[in-house]
C-alpha cells in the first residue's frame, strides 16, 4: 500500500512534523500520523501539502493561449471580440486534437500544482454541429487525457441551447455546443457510464449560463444528482442582458429562481451589488474565480473582502488557461484586490494572518465542494493529492510553515514543486510529469497543423 513521509505537512487542524501518510490501493488516505518514523514509506524530504482542485476549465482554450492577443482593427477589443475568435478555432478541432490538448493541459496542471480538474465542457458535437457517433465523443476524450496524466477529474457537460438570455437563436459559431435536454441528458448518463468505479472521477452538470438555457431547462439540470457549475455575471454587458429581459441582475434572478445551495459553483459572478454578495454567500454556494482568464478578458474584480465577511466559500480555476500553475491564480486573485482596494493582505484573517495560507485552504475547501469528490486535505477519507514544495529551492529557503506559503505564492516566477501525487500515485518528480515528453511531442504535431 502507498505510504509517504515529510518533516512537515498541512494537516486539516494545521501545520505538523514527521508526518506519516498511509493510503489503500484505490488511493485512499487511510491514516495520518505525526510525529512517526518513516519506516518504509518513502520519504517526501519537503514541505507537503494537499493537492489544490481546480474547479473551472475549458481544456481545448490550452491551444488558444499567447495566440488571441493582437489588437483588433477597430481597436475595441473585449470578451466578446475574443468570443468570436474562440468560435472560429473551435472549428478546427477534432477529437485527438482536443484529447492531446487536453492531455497537455493537465501535465502543466499537475506540474503547477492542481490535482483535480473540474472540466466544464461544451465543444460536443462535429464542427458543423452534428453529434458524432457516440455523443459524448469529445468529453470521454478529456476522461481519455486524465487517465493518461493521472489528474482527477469532474467532468462536466454543458447544456447549451441558446444564444441569448432566455430563448434568443443561437449563433452559427455556437452549433458545436448546442444540445436540447433529452440529448444532453443521455451525454451526461455516458459519461457517468464511463467513470463507474473509478475512485478518481466524478461527474456533474453545468447549465451554462442564463444567457444559454431556458428556466425550464435550468429547473430540469438542477435536478440532477451532483455538482452543478453555471458562468454568471461575468461581463457587465451580460448584466445588462439580463436586467433588460427579467429586471433582475443575474445573480439576483439566479437566487430568485433556482434552489442554489452548496453543491452549486457559480463562476466568475464578477458583477454584484452588495445584496447579491451577501444572498451569494448565505446560500453557500462555491464562487469559481478563476483570476489569470479574468484579467485576460477585462472582466473585472470580484468583490473578494465582501464576500469573505458575509461568510462566502471559493475556489479557483484556470478556465481559458493563459496561466496553468495553482500559485498565479492564487496570486493574482489575492493582487487584483490590492490593485482595487489600495491595500495589502486582503485575503487574511486575525486567525489566518498570512494570505498564503487563508487562500490555499480556502480554495482547498471550496474546490473540493466545487468537484464533488473527497480531496483537499491530507486526511483520513480524502484521496491522497500531495505536493512536495522544494524548501532547499531558492524561493523557499529560509522559510518555513506560513511563511513559506507566502513565499511560494508571492515570491519569484521559478516553480519550487517537486513532487506531486494523485491518488497515492506519483505524477510529477523532479518537477516533471513523468509522461510529459510523449504528451508535450503529440501536443506540438497538434498545434503545428492547427496553426499551419
Amino acid at each position: 500500500m502507498p505510504a509517504y513521509h515529510a518533516p512537515a505537512a498541512l494537516l486539516p487542524d494545521g501545520w505538523a512534523r514527521d508526518v506519516l501518510i498511509a493510503a489503500d490501493a484505490d488511493g485512499r488516505i487511510t491514516a495520518v500520523t505525526p510525529g512517526a518514523a518513516p519506516g518504509e514509506a518513502r520519504r517526501l524530504p519537503g514541505t507537503v501539502i494537499p493537492g489544490l482542485p481546480n474547479l473551472h476549465s475549458h481544456s481545448f482554450q490550452r491551444a488558444m493561449a499567447g495566440a488571441t492577443e493582437r489588437r483588433g482593427p477597430d481597436g475595441q477589443d473585449s470578451f466578446w471580440s475574443w468570443r468570436e475568435v474562440m468560435y472560429r478555432f473551435s472549428e478546427r478541432l477534432g477529437p485527438e486534437e482536443a484529447e492531446a490538448i487536453a492531455a497537455q493541459l493537465q501535465v502543466e496542471l499537475l506540474e503547477g500544482g492542481f490535482t483535480s480538474l473540474a472540466e466544464f465542457h461544451y465543444l460536443h458535437h462535429a464542427p458543423d454541429g452534428m453529434p458524432y457517433a457516440v455523443p459524448a465523443e469529445m468529453a470521454l476524450r478529456n476522461l481519455a487525457a486524465a487517465r493518461a496524466t493521472g489528474i482527477g477529474l469532474t467532468l462536466l457537460p454543458v447544456l447549451y441551447r441558446h444564444g441569448g438570455i432566455f430563448g434568443r437563436p443561437p449563433a452559427p459559431g455556437q452549433r458545436r455546443f448546442l444540445n436540447d435536454l433529452d440529448p444532453y441528458l443521455r451525454i451526461v448518463g455516458d459519461c457517468r457510464a464511463a467513470i463507474e468505479g473509478d475512485p478518481q472521477m466524478a461527474v456533474g452538470t453545468a447549465p451554462h449560463s442564463l444567457r444559454a438555457v431556458t428556466p425550464a431547462m435550468l429547473a430540469a439540470v438542477a435536478g440532477e444528482p451532483g455538482p452543478l457549475h453555471i458562468h454568471i455575471a461575468e461581463q457587465q454587458r451580460e448584466v445588462a442582458e439580463c436586467l433588460a429581459a427579467t429586471g433582475a441582475r443575474p445573480v439576483q434572478w439566479l437566487l430568485d429562481h433556482a434552489p442554489v445551495d452548496g453543491r452549486w459553483c457559480l463562476i466568475h459572478a464578477t458583477h454584484m451589488h452588495p445584496a447579491e454578495t451577501a444572498r451569494l454567500a448565505a446560500a453557500g454556494a462555491i464562487a469559481g474565480l478563476c483570476p489569470t482568464t479574468e484579467a485576460s478578458l477585462g472582466d473585472g474584480f470580484f468583490p473578494l473582502p465582501e464576500f469573505l465577511a458575509a461568510g462566502g466559500r471559493f475556489g479557483v480555476g484556470t478556465d481559458s488557461h493563459v496561466g496553468t500553475g495553482a500559485r498565479e491564480e492564487l496570486r493574482l486573485l489575492e493582487s487584483g484586490q490590492r490593485l482595487r482596494l489600495e491595500a495589502r493582505a486582503v485575503a487574511a484573517s486575525a486567525t489566518l494572518p498570512h494570505p498564503g495560507r487563508f487562500l490555499l485552504e480556502a480554495a482547498l475547501a471550496g474546490g473540493a465542494a466545487a468537484c464533488g469528490r473527497a480531496i483537499g486535505a491530507i486526511a483520513p477519507g480524502r484521496r491522497c493529492d500531495l505536493v512536495e514544495l522544494e524548501t532547499s529551492h531558492p524561493l523557499l529557503a529560509g522559510h518555513e510553515g506560513d511563511g513559506l506559503l507566502d513565499a511560494w505564492v508571492f515570491s519569484g516566477q521559478a516553480n519550487p514543486i517537486r513532487t506531486v501525487i494523485t491518488g497515492g500515485i506519483p505524477r510529477v518528480e523532479a518537477g516533471r510529469h513523468l509522461a510529459a515528453a510523449g504528451i508535450a511531442a503529440r501536443f506540438t504535431e497538434t498545434m503545428r497543423r492547427l496553426l499551419a
